[in-house]
């Protein structure tokens, strides 16, 4: 799966936003990118300037990385895989799992090294390598997690 996620970069950036306003936050969500509900209010990500224009902190404006992989809800490794490559690189990201697709949100200085080590990540996999755990840190590959390394398959 990691070899066939065909990560793309979304225009545009979003911000996550909370409140516990349900009729403010049902005004926005026909705009929203997706919402949750939490004990402590709604969350949503939306679009930046909508979010400013409303009064929401826009301080952690973030780009989105769709997976074009169709991951399965079950599916196992694909988010750890992807936040490991990320970690290594000291990248936050947010990964929203949807029906058919991961979306992959990560602050919007960082996107494109993101966008890039997450190619480089499923590349790799296409070329035949295969993704081990090893009792030692790994040094040869950025886009692994420490203690993983790449053995051709």
């Amino acid at each position: 799966m990691i070899s066939g996620m065909s990560p793309v970069l979304a225009e545009g950036a979003y911000v996550f936003c909370t409140t516990s306003d349900l009729a403010r936050m049902a005004e926005l969500l026909p705009a929203a990118l997706s919402m949750h509900r939490e004990d402590e209010g709604l969350s949503c990500i939306m679009p930046t300037a909508l979010a400013f224009e409303h009064g929401f902190d826009v301080s952690l404006p973030m780009r989105m990385i769709t997976l074009k992989v169709q991951s399965a809800l079950d599916s196992v490794g694909l988010t750890a895989a992807v936040s490991s490559a990320l970690a290594r690189r000291d990248i936050p990201c947010n990964i929203v799992a949807a029906f058919h697709h991961d979306h992959v949100f990560v602050p919007v200085n960082l996107a494109e090294i993101a966008l890039q080590i997450l190619q480089d990540l499923s590349n790799a996999n296409s070329a035949g390598a295969e993704v081990i755990t090893t009792a030692q840190s790994c040094t040869e590959e950025d886009s692994l997690s420490p203690g993983q390394s790449v053995r051709p398959r």
